[in-house]
Formats: structure tokens, sequence, C-alpha cells
């Protein structure tokens, strides 16, 4: 089911997955224009059996990119791309800057401890773009 995706030029706060170039080649045929981010009272935290993400309330504070620029086609596609494991919520970043990120409907899912962006790189990254781009191309829009 589609979520309510927000009118450009709505910024998105990426903290897993998206936050990868390649992600987004994959996925949009382009890498769109991004700045590092933090979302405050955040955490980025694992899933088991999951090479992806989700956020969740924590102490600390969640890094990641904003992404700009991202046509509604673009959104669309990355808000099918998310699923319905996530809903999409608009959030207040550290310096004040709004950005919409997908958040975990279950968030029961999460484990304790917190995902690691060097070890998707390290593990995962290259597989799951070529995944990614499988995806899209598999997509009847």
């Amino acid at each position: 089911m589609p979520h309510s995706i927000p009118d450009p030029p709505a910024d998105l706060f990426a903290y897993g997955t998206l936050r990868f170039p390649d992600v987004l080649e994959a996925l949009l045929g382009r890498v769109p224009e991004h700045s590092p981010a933090i979302a405050p009272g955040w955490r980025v935290a694992a899933l088991d059996g999951r090479v992806y993400p989700v956020l969740v309330p924590g102490d600390g504070a969640a890094g990641g990119v904003l992404i700009s620029g991202l046509t509604t086609e673009e959104w669309r596609v990355i808000d099918a791309y998310e699923d319905d494991f996530y809903e999409l919520e608009r959030l207040t970043l550290v310096d004040g800057r709004p950005g919409w990120a997908y958040l975990t409907r279950d968030r029961t899912a999460a484990l304790p401890v917190d995902w690691s962006p060097g070890d998707f790189t390290a593990r995962h990254l290259g597989a799951f773009a070529g995944e990614c781009r499988a995806w899209r191309s598999a997509q009847r829009w």
C-alpha cells in the first residue's frame, strides 16, 4: 500500500541503505544531492536476519544523509522500495531542518544493537545494490 508521499521539494532523511550512492543509483538511475544529517532522539537499530536497519526512538542521535531534489516519480520509487514495513513521518534534524524518514511500523523488531554502515558496506553493499537494480527493472509503473 503506498504511503502518502510528500510533495517535492521535501527532503528525505536516509539512515540506512538509501544513504549509499550505489543504492540510489540502482533505484533512481542517478544520485540526488545529499548532505550529512543527524536526527536527535533516534537510533539506527539492527534487525535480526536483515541487512537493512530501522529507525527507533533512542537517547542519542541517528546519523544519515538528507537527500534533496527528489522528483515526485523518485519519491514513488523510494516509497515502493520501502514497502509496508515502514511508515513515512516528518522529523526535525539537529540543525532544525525538516526531513521525512521511513520509520518501522513494528518497533519490537529492532534489536538492542546499532546497525553498522561500515559492516553493510564491507559485507553487503555490492550484492544489495544489484538486488535493487533487479527490483527496479522488474517494476511496472
